[in-house]
């Protein structure tokens, strides 16, 4: 059980090391106040984020070597030649789903378009959706499904891995954004993490919300286990970050709209998201694509 037990170390690492780590980072930015005042003002809770990604990266490398990954093949990275179709072809279902959901919004006036954006912010907002759908598509696809997934599936079988590493993708994105209320202290970000679960005692955001990110990590481990490498969930993956980038900032909420159907501005959070991505589920079940050469990874 050593990849269970790599992965439970490397989770508790990140959230008391980055939780311990967030009041350091935070009083070394009020020390370069007057030189950057933007990062001085900012709340405490970006520091608590910003510290947890800080961990999580770093520990990724010895994360991937304790479950066994000693390559980039182990963990699904294989020469590009010949793999762009399929890329593309994850980046066109990813970004199509998605945009089934922001487009029924649309259309029937439960979101509306934000006219005040200038043409300047709404390619910058572009711009910037994109970059992060490739970086943020990339390393994810890399830790939780070349390492958390490929790692737990040598030791419990595919289908419990699956289950398990898209329940720990879901409860990593299912983190709520919170204000400190006070001065910040050493012990500051694990206080911090306390309302940052809040988001699992609250049944209207747990279902659909918590449901439809673990679906998104069945479909992308599923995507992984079908074509043996990550190249198709890494465009599923990139697609849908597109559209939870820019959603919120391209429209607008309709006060009247019922958000536990339609979602809000996450886009993913409501049951039309969650059936959208269940027919994607379907088409992957019904798919006739390519098995993977290895026994042990085919469906």
């Amino acid at each position: 059980m050593r990849p269970v037990r790599a992965l439970l170390i490397y989770l508790s690492a990140v959230f008391i090391g980055g939780a311990l780590l967030a009041p350091w980072l935070w009083w070394l930015a009020q020390l370069g106040g007057p030189a950057f005042p933007r990062l001085a003002q900012a709340p405490f809770h970006r520091f608590v984020d910003r510290s947890l990604l800080m961990i999580a990266l770093a520990g990724l490398w010895p994360l991937l070597r304790a479950l066994g990954a000693t390559s980039g093949r182990e963990l699904g990275l294989i020469s590009p030649v010949g793999q762009w179709r399929r890329l593309g072809l994850g980046l066109l279902i990813g970004f199509g789903s998605l945009a089934t959901v922001a487009g029924l919004a649309l259309l029937l006036h439960e979101r509306t378009f934000n006219h005040s954006l200038a043409s300047g912010k709404i390619i910058g907002t572009l711009a910037g959706a994109a970059g992060t759908a490739g970086l943020v598509a990339t390393l994810e696809e890399i830790l939780f499904r070349g390492g958390a997934f490929g790692g737990l599936r040598r030791v419990i079988g595919w289908p419990s891995a699956l289950l398990a590493s898209s329940a720990i993708y879901a409860l990593v994105h299912f983190l709520q954004k919170t204000e400190l209320v006070g001065p910040v202290h050493w012990n500051s970000g694990l206080v911090l993490l306390g309302p940052m679960l809040a988001g699992f005692g609250d049944l209207h955001q747990l279902v659909p919300g918590f449901f439809n990110l673990t679906l998104a990590g069945i479909l992308l481990g599923w995507a992984y286990q079908r074509t043996g490498n990550l190249y198709f969930s890494m465009g599923l993956h990139a697609g849908w970050i597109f559209w939870l980038k820019s959603y919120g900032a391209f429209t607008e909420t309709n006060a009247a709209a019922p958000s536990w159907f339609w979602g809000t501005a996450k886009l993913i959070d409501g049951w039309l998201a969650f059936g959208v991505l269940a027919a994607v589920l379907i088409g992957f079940k019904l798919w006739p694509g390519n098995a993977p050469r290895h026994p042990s990874q085919q469906l």
